[in-house]
């Protein structure tokens, strides 16, 4: 019986002799591709098994130059949405073969140029960055100017030169707002976001459009500003019935919002769905199983990783295009 050799000491030769192809064709199965026919690729992972053959990915790298990781530096993992995208970006990164790092910035752009310089360090592939409020395109250009894939996601960066994926925002608001008018609705607010992130002014560029196209007039007063939390929520609404009583309707600016609003009108005896109808953006697992139930814009965490996934798989063609994914209206009992 031949003897087993050390995994250290076993090479993709061994691997080779052993399987009886060429040492292309194992490194070919080694790396994933899919131009090895099945045939030879199970013969190269008997090979492996029989050796005990293991892949030096940390040599590779180096030999490379580039590594298998991607990093994903998300804005605020404590946003349900969040964690949903990132569980979209992981799997589909794993299906190009990659792996992914994730860290959090927590909406701090100081905490994301010290976590970006430090994952410098491991050579990764491309980074997917959800860019904290006062991102600049300077900072960006220079993160690609120094060799390093870079895709924006969910929100632009004016000026940056890379690709960016993100959620039809104007469209998903705009349907949103008609949907309320088309119910009778005039006295309605926008709740939530602030001026320092881009989707906040393209979310509110689709409400201000559905109600100007529906000559419906409104107050900038009632366009209200407040942090991204259930407390943020509760807060703009409440600021919203000091500014009007009677409101009848509220588009927020997330779920997570609409969630604090919600609570906020139940602590005044309004009841959310009869006396305000409420709408917001996302379409979090948990909107479904409110009462009521809440009416929000579906967007696909799924949709969004695939593109992402997309554009890294042409990102050598130095793309800067910005990627629009489609959104839904999903109309339940709040609205």
């Amino acid at each position: 019986m031949r003897s087993r050799l050390t995994s250290k000491s076993v090479t993709v030769f061994d691997v080779a002799r052993v399987s009886g192809v060429s040492k292309s064709t194992v490194s070919l199965v080694i790396n994933g591709s899919s131009k090895v026919s099945d045939k030879a690729r199970k013969k190269v992972e008997k090979a492996i098994i029989e050796t005990g053959y293991v892949y030096n990915r940390d040599a590779a790298s180096l030999r490379s130059r580039k590594s298998n990781l991607i990093a994903i530096v998300i804005n605020d993992l404590t946003n349900p949405y969040s964690a949903q995208l990132v569980v979209g970006l992981e799997q589909q990164i794993r299906e190009l073969g990659l792996f992914s790092m994730i860290v959090n910035t927590g909406e701090n752009v100081e905490t994301q140029i010290q976590l970006v310089k430090n994952l410098k360090e491991y050579n990764v592939a491309a980074f997917i960055i959800c860019p904290a409020p006062g991102t600049t395109a300077e900072w960006t250009n220079n993160l690609v100017d120094q060799g390093f894939p870079v895709v924006h996601i969910m929100r632009e960066v004016t000026g940056a030169k890379v690709a960016t994926v993100l959620p039809d925002n104007i469209r998903g608001t705009s349907l949103a707002t008609q949907h309320i008018i088309e119910r009778g609705h005039r006295k309605i607010a926008f709740l939530g976001g602030n001026e320092s992130i881009s989707d906040y002014h393209q979310r509110l560029a689709g409400f201000t459009e559905a109600m100007t196209l529906a000559d419906v007039p409104f107050s900038k007063k009632l366009c209200i500003q407040s942090n991204t939390t259930r407390n943020g929520g509760r807060r703009a609404m409440e600021q919203a019935l000091d500014i009007v009583s009677d409101i009848e309707a509220v588009v927020c600016f997330n779920d997570v919002i609409a969630y604090g609003a919600i609570e906020y009108m139940r602590s005044v005896d309004k009841q959310p769905g009869k006396d305000i109808a409420i709408v917001g953006f996302d379409d979090l697992k948990d909107s479904r199983l409110m009462s009521p139930a809440l009416s929000t814009v579906h967007v696909s965490a799924t949709q969004i990783a695939i593109a992402v996934c997309q554009v890294l798989k042409n990102i050598k063609d130095g793309s800067r295009n910005k990627i629009l994914v489609d959104i839904e209206l999903i109309i339940r009992e709040s609205s």
